[in-house]
């Protein structure tokens, strides 16, 4: 990310000469004309770089709930079309995607980054410019909120980092029982050393004792120096707050260094390509929180429309991609002919029926209150261990 003032320089520039949007037309208080045959929105996602992997699946879940829409005849007559930008994994493009998103193409809203820096780095031309923005799986809580005030015109469809470390913290302690653990998390990363740092204070918090935390870098390939040293701790569990690619890799590695203990994750253990790099007898004792079940009857009409229309099974960014869609569908739907409504539409949501279940909006954080389960990997298959219902 940015230094603080090379950022307020770009967005200060950026409302400089940004014109205001909406659907092709510019005025009436952040939107414009409603007039037009189509509604413009905004896909600013990493399509290249690092996180490439992350962005393309949750522009994948999002543009199938606008073809939905689409296929239908659109919301009054008008169908959404998307503008796609490639923030490319990196904080100061996604910045310059969302500037050309709104100077060059009039956008009403926009969708993503996926990743936390990205969208924190984006929020401010946004709010400059007072487009809404929907964050598919930015779950640090700075992303939504600053100094304890909420960003009027940022939204997110996940649940927050807090969260997902204190489900799995009363999971270790109540469910599995565990009275010590260890943390291993990617460096480079604020998803992983914020999911870290808050299961390290709630499981202490009940009772139990970090042993010890290791760290490694995205992208590494051989864990098993770090593994031997958390090993001697000995501990009940460990704690492994990452993506899957690497996840896979620590597992399997663990696994082969004789670690036979539980290993615990979050949501971006949430793809069917950690059983093929990790293996299905490694996974065996792990557990992970997410975003559903497709086990559950709700989820299941968005699970069959995305393997129908991509020939593969949705991971959790694709989820929330398209949740993020019908987030911004339904808004639209609802009077949303100006960028302005729009957002107080998106603030306003509740018992919305979207992809993983049902997200109501909260108007003071604006996080989705939605439901949180956890699932244990079990011979190459995921069972439901525990769902926690929205609010508890």
């Amino acid at each position: 990310m940015f230094g603080k003032k090379k950022f307020k320089l770009a967005a200060f520039l950026a409302g400089g000469f940004l014109a205001c949007s909406m659907f092709t037309g510019c005025g009436d208080g952040g939107g414009g004309s409603a007039n037009a045959d189509e509604i413009v929105v905004g896909s600013n996602f990493e399509l290249t770089g690092n996180h490439a992997q992350y962005g393309t699946n949750a522009a994948k879940g999002f543009k199938l709930a606008v073809q939905e829409v689409n296929d239908k005849g659109g919301i009054n007559g008008k169908k959404i079309k998307i503008v796609d930008a490639d923030s490319k994994s990196d904080t100061a493009e996604s910045v310059n995607s969302a500037m050309k998103l709104i100077s060059d193409n009039h956008v009403a809203a926009m969708v993503g980054p996926a990743v936390t820096a990205s969208v924190i780095a984006e929020s401010q031309v946004a709010a400059d410019n007072k487009i809404p923005v929907i964050a598919p799986a930015a779950t640090n809580p700075d992303v939504t909120v600053e100094n304890g005030q909420v960003k009027p015109y940022i939204f997110r469809a996940c649940f927050i980092d807090p969260q997902q470390s204190e489900v799995m913290a009363q999971f270790s302690s109540k469910d599995l029982n565990a009275k010590t653990a260890v943390i291993y998390m990617d460096s480079s990363s604020d998803y992983s050393k914020s999911l870290g740092k808050i299961f390290k204070e709630e499981f202490e918090a009940a009772g139990g004792k970090v042993l010890m935390e290791e760290f490694f870098v995205a992208k590494d390939q051989d864990f098993k120096a770090p593994l031997t040293k958390l090993q001697g701790a000995n501990a009940d569990v460990m704690f492994v707050p990452a993506y899957y690619e690497e996840v896979g890799k620590i597992v399997k590695q663990a696994r082969e260094l004789g670690i036979n203990s539980i290993i615990l994750g979050t949501d971006g253990w949430d793809d069917s390509k950690v059983v093929e790099i990790a293996g299905a007898d490694a996974l065996n004792n792990t557990y992970f929180c997410t975003h559903y079940f497709d086990g559950d009857a709700e989820v299941k009409d968005f699970i069959n429309a995305y393997k129908e229309e991509y020939k593969e099974d949705p991971n959790v960014f694709a989820a929330l991609g398209y949740d993020a869609g019908k987030m911004l569908i339904d808004a639209i739907e609802r009077g949303g002919d100006t960028s302005e409504k729009i957002r107080a539409n998106i603030e306003s949501i509740k018992n919305l029926k979207v992809g993983t279940g049902t997200v109501t909006m909260d108007a003071k954080t604006h996080n989705p209150i939605k439901g949180i389960v956890v699932l244990e990997n079990k011979n190459g298959t995921r069972e439901l261990r525990t769902k926690i219902a929205p609010g508890e």
